[in-house]
């Protein structure tokens, strides 16, 4: 399975992306909204792993809801402290409160992949 992680703070994002290396996941990252949505237009990942507040003009909610319109199968978890807009997750999402340590990414994110449901047969 394949994970994108966008998160700001260099620390965080090396302990979560580490943690999700050691399970075995290939691991994506990104620092800020637009790398992510970069990124998302390759599809290159099964489960997007996004902080909410981001620096520069794209925030998680953003990067879910323009990852989900090129896969609509996206898997989505949110990681938030403060977000200083509206709650408006993308359908199936979870959302983890920070702090939180990296084992409850993993775990979330084990269980997104349960959740995946496969390409449909055309």
């Amino acid at each position: 399975m394949r994970i994108l992680m966008v998160e700001d703070d260099p620390l965080v994002r090396e302990l979560v992306v580490d943690a999700l290396r050691e399970e075995g996941y290939e691991v994506f990252h990104a620092s800020n909204g637009e790398q992510a949505l970069a990124l998302c237009k390759r599809q290159i990942a099964d489960v997007l792993v996004t902080d909410i507040r981001l620096p520069g003009g794209v925030d998680g909610w953003q990067i879910a809801e323009r990852c989900r319109e090129h896969d609509p199968q996206l898997q989505v978890i949110y990681a938030t402290g403060f977000s200083p807009v509206e709650a408006r997750p993308v359908p199936g999402s979870l959302t983890l409160h920070k702090p939180y340590q990296p084992d409850r990414i993993v775990e979330a994110v084990r269980q997104m992949g349960k959740e995946r449901r496969p390409p449909s047969i055309s």
